[in-house]
């Protein structure tokens, strides 16, 4: 088997039903819990944080004053998430414009953002990115005043989240709290996300063991560990590839490096908790955890502190209780471990509708995740041996829950609230003197909060929350503490596969991260073999179009309704033979499993997305007349379609053209990719399997020049559906142009030299992610990939540092192994082709990423492969030509941002092109002004949805209409109008009748 060490499966499938999981997490709390109890408890508490409300810039306060569904909220959270990083002063201008300028503060509790807002709005017109005119000097003196004044206002935004911008300031800040509150604990994190590079994770480590240092200074080493304070640790901070597939990497480059905070942590006697992290990573989490538990045992099995945070909101919350118990157990260690709700909710809900997943890994409804919490609370309570529980919570009703529920075990536990949230409520518990509460306090520059307070914001600033219901008074004492007890019927999202409604059915998919996901494919990839096909002889086209000819005559007069059920079948087919039909991808075109799985997926979704689409226009419209007599427009087939594929999706574009053209009654002659023959031909044995007739859909296998020639020149061919090069599209258009007979329909979709604009309010992380997989997935094969990445001068060596670094952590290789990112371009054709251009960049532009063993990697074990690079050129207009590969050109820019989308277009093509702005106006000026197909905001630019994202282009990228849009079936149609005078008989019978 070709594949890597890869993660064992630990805890239960993680996309099961939530009604199934919520019912037995409601039978173990079942005797455990009187909620009434509960709620009289936590009344008196509300009560009096209703009655002594918390500041105007506490969470509770900002979410009544400014709820993050109104405009208001939204600029504020906007505002704080750019504006700190912005370096220079005119988008800072316009940032400030833009949010505060559709916001309206006037009725607002705080009269200074009010006026703040005011002035902003007064300035937009001169300063927004469709502003007429130039504004004068005391304009801009005025809009750098509101900058300044709103900078300061973000600042104080960020004071209340963050507890200190050093560990220093936070430890003073720590100690005065102290002296007020004696309970309290804290347990500081250091603020950052994921690395992106290797620099990135190692300069997060040195803030870790430079914050254990400090801490230590002030932990009692000999004491209980539980009543020092302590650190939380991100395990994605310190490795750039802590994913599933490179567990290998992970273990041998992450857990020393962890380890080595352990025992920093071990000889301080203080407590060290790994954070959580999404659904994705958390078997990989368990392996590292299981790994470092083992080193605990080993050489401190004194220390108590070792700990990992756990999420309620996971359906697999319970299990992994109660496998961290075991792990426990089995080291003979006793562990510290956090309950948290989970932050990630909504990035969850969208992994698993995008992936197709059979459901969601986290539960859909507030109240079900309140339970699951609760049932976990009860099993950490019922562990004392094992674990020493932290109750994560602002939820008072939780709070006053947990309180009952230890009180029956006497095992001992703390409480943890967010730095700058759930004060208020806090400040009643903790009136208390035997209850402990450990504060989760970041630390770090605001201008790093980012990503922290975003989730902070959504996690509490939605209708349903706690916290977000405590502040509106409105809301009263019962809705506000009700049971949380009661089980819904369904969830309250449809389910991944049902996110189309009753149309159709999303594409169910696999994920690589789950063990029982992806040993089908593995399996699939030992036993398949790739297919050897025949070459056509292009002197014989005449037969094969005579019988496709003949076939037409009576596929055209079959009903839609069954020639689209048969495309249907298939679709199911295809779904089912995924596995198989990934291996083949794998095999044949070089493609990763990701790349493989999707495409699979892709195919599947246009052949039910085109008979859906088929049913709906090729119903008979009846079109508006005078009276005495009817007209009706209807569409009809054309007759033989000629489809000619591309080897970069053999399968997903070929079936694309292939179902467009019988759905809508015509026939096929298929000439795939010479490259690709082999999926073709089991996709095309799929079609005839399905009921569909083989003189239908036939495959004619050949090189282009011969084959597919012949066919485009052949007489009788009603249409061709093309895609490829701009080249071979211009050939072929003059070749149907020269032809005499009817003038034959094309529909050609090209490359195109794609472009990323990325403005100074760009978060480089999220930009250096987008141009990842823009430019180097898929080795760079895909047409809609990232070509010329154009960066604000302001923030380019920072963001062209930070891509350069991330493009070191890929790995290219061997497509059939899990860990490879980027496999081998399609042959030694495009190898030479590629390698001649990187020559050529090496001599005229400035080198920013060439790995040194290229040259020699068509030799080596995996032939034709080409490691990511990337070049600085002088100017936008140096792009001539497209590199279909790994290779991407870098571009600084200042100045007016239209200017350079003016540039992007005169170059002449227009598939896909990104942009990276916070500025909301300016991005959606951008996008009106590109000629352009496909404009992605603020994500990457590749992997176009069938039915979501309408994918083609203009100029010399295509002619359109968009494939997988609902314009595209109409080009395989002719239009037919019927016209008929129903007084013919003798008189208007209708009219008369009236």
């Amino acid at each position: 088997m070709t594949t890597t060490a890869a993660v064992r499966q630990r805890l239960p499938f993680p996309y099961r039903a939530e009604v199934d999981v919520v019912s037995q997490r409601l039978a173990s709390l079942s005797t455990a819990l009187d909620w009434a109890a509960a709620a009289k408890v936590a009344t008196p508490w509300v009560q009096s944080v209703r009655q002594n409300p918390p500041p105007f810039w506490a969470m509770e306060s900002l979410l009544k004053e400014y709820p993050i569904s109104s405009a208001e909220g939204l600029a504020l959270m906007r505002l704080a998430e750019a504006l700190l990083r912005v370096p220079d002063a005119e988008t800072a201008i316009a940032l400030t414009a833009d949010q505060l300028g559709r916001a309206d503060f006037d009725d607002a509790g705080d009269k200074t953002l009010a006026r703040l807002s005011s002035t902003a709005i007064a300035m937009s017109k001169k300063f927004l990115p469709d502003a007429h005119g130039e504004a004068g000097l005391l304009a801009k003196l005025g809009a750098r005043s509101v900058v300044a004044a709103t900078l300061r206002a973000v600042q104080l935004l960020g004071r209340q989240f963050v507890l200190g911008q050093t560990i220093g300031e936070a430890m003073d800040e720590a100690a005065s709290a102290k002296k007020k509150i004696k309970q309290l604990r804290y347990s500081y994190d250091m603020l950052g996300e994921g690395a992106r590079t290797d620099a990135d994770a190692l300069r997060y480590l040195a803030s870790y063991q430079n914050a254990i240092k400090s801490i230590a200074t002030h932990a009692d080493s000999t004491g209980a560990c539980e009543k020092n304070d302590g650190i939380s640790i991100k395990l994605s901070a310190l490795h750039p590839r802590y994913e599933d597939a490179q567990i290998e990497r992970v273990m041998a480059e992450l857990v020393p490096r962890v380890w080595g905070l352990c025992e920093q942590a071990a000889k301080a006697n203080i407590n060290l908790t790994i954070d959580a992290e999404e659904v994705d990573r958390l078997e990989l989490s368990l392996e590292v955890f299981e790994a470092l538990a083992a080193k605990v045992a080993q050489h401190y099995p004194q220390w108590t502190g070792f700990g990992l945070a756990m999420q309620a909101y996971q359906t697999r919350a319970l299990e992994l209780i109660e496998h961290i118990a075991s792990i426990a157990r089995k080291y003979k260690i006793r562990l510290m471990c956090r309950l948290v709700k989970g932050a990630y909710w909504d990035a969850e809900i969208k992994r698993a509708q995008e992936m197709g997943m059979p459901a969601y890994p986290v539960f859909t409804h507030k109240h079900h995740t309140d339970i699951s919490y609760l049932a976990c609370a009860r099993a950490l309570l019922d562990a004392p041996d094992a674990i020493y529980p932290q109750f994560a919570t602002h939820n008072a009703g939780t709070i006053a829950a947990i309180l009952q529920m230890a009180a029956k075990t006497a095992a001992p536990f703390e409480l943890q609230r967010l730095h700058g949230m759930g004060e208020g409520v806090y400040r009643e518990v903790l009136k208390n003197p035997l209850i402990a509460c450990r504060v989760y306090a970041p630390v770090g520059a605001h201008k790093d909060l980012l990503a922290y307070l975003v989730r902070r914001l959504l996690e509490n600033g939605a209708n349903s929350s706690f916290v977000h219901q405590l502040a509106d008074e409105s809301v009263g004492m019962n809705e506000l503490l009700i049971s949380p007890l009661r089980l819904e019927g369904e969830g309250s999202l449809p389910l991944p596969l049902d996110m189309f409604g009753s149309v159709r059915k999303n594409s169910a998919g696999r994920d690589l991260a789950d063990a029982s996901m992806r040993a089908a494919l593995l399996e699939a990839l030992d036993t398949v073999q790739v297919p050897q096909v025949a070459e056509f002889d292009a002197k014989l086209v005449s037969g094969p179009l005579a019988d496709s000819v003949a076939c037409y005559k009576t596929w055209s007069k079959t009903d839609v309704a069954e020639r689209t059920r048969l495309l249907e079948v298939a679709a199911d087919a295809l779904e089912a033979e995924l596995p198989r039909f990934c291996a083949l991808l794998v095999k044949e075109a070089f493609k990763t499993w990701g790349d493989a799985v999707a495409e699979v997926r892709e195919a599947v979704d246009f052949m039910r997305y085109y008979a859906v689409e088929a049913r709906r226009i090729m119903q008979p419209l009846a079109m508006p007349g005078p009276t005495g007599e009817s007209n009706e427009l209807r569409l009809i087939a054309r007759g033989p379609w000629v489809c000619i594929s591309p080897w970069n999706f053999p399968l997903a574009i070929f079936l694309g053209q292939v179902a467009a053209a019988l759905s809508t009654g015509n026939t096929v002659l298929a000439k795939p990719a010479e490259q690709t023959p082999g999926v073709a031909l089991e996709a095309v044995k799929l079609l005839h399997a399905a009921g569909i007739p083989t003189a239908a859909v036939q495959l004619l296998h050949g090189p282009g020049e011969t084959v597919g020639a012949a066919l485009v020149a052949a007489p009788g061919v009603a249409g061709v559906v093309f895609t490829g090069s701009t080249q071979v599209a211009k050939i072929i258009n003059r070749t149907l142009a020269a032809k005499d007979g009817a003038i034959v329909p094309l529909i050609a979709e090209t490359g195109g030299i794609n472009a990323m604009v990325v403005d100074s309010t760009a978060l480089p992380e999220q930009v250096s992610d987008a141009v990842m997989q823009s430019a180097f997935r898929s080795a760079g094969q895909r047409c809609s990939a990232l070509r010329l990445l154009c960066v604000h001068a302001t923030i380019a060596d920072h963001v062209v540092e930070m891509i350069q670094g991330a493009a070191k952590e890929l790995v290219a290789g061997n497509p059939a192994l899990l860990a490879t990112d980027v496999g081998p371009v399609i042959d030694r054709e495009a190898f030479d082709g590629i390698s001649a251009h990187i020559a050529r960049l090496k001599k005229e532009a400035k080198v920013l990423l060439a790995p040194v063993n290229t040259a020699q990697a068509a030799t080596n074990s995996v032939a034709n492969l080409i490691a990511p690079h990337a070049f600085e050129v002088n100017a936008i207009a140096d792009m001539q030509q497209e590199i279909f590969g790994p290779v991407l050109h870098i571009v600084r820019w200042d100045g007016d941002p239209a200017a350079v989308i003016e540039q992007i277009n005169a170059l002449g093509y227009g598939l896909t092109i990104g942009i990276q702005s916070r500025i909301d106006s300016r991005a959606q000026a951008l996008a009106r002004a590109a000629h352009v197909g496909n404009v992605y905001i603020n994500r990457n630019q590749i992997g176009a949805v069938v039915g979501v994202q309408p994918f083609g282009g203009e100029g010399l990228s295509g002619t359109g209409p968009k494939a997988g849009g609902p314009h595209y079936l109409y080009r395989f149609c002719a239009e037919q109008t019927i016209t008929v005078n129903t007084t013919a008989a003798g008189g208007n019978a209708a009219l008369l009748a009236g």
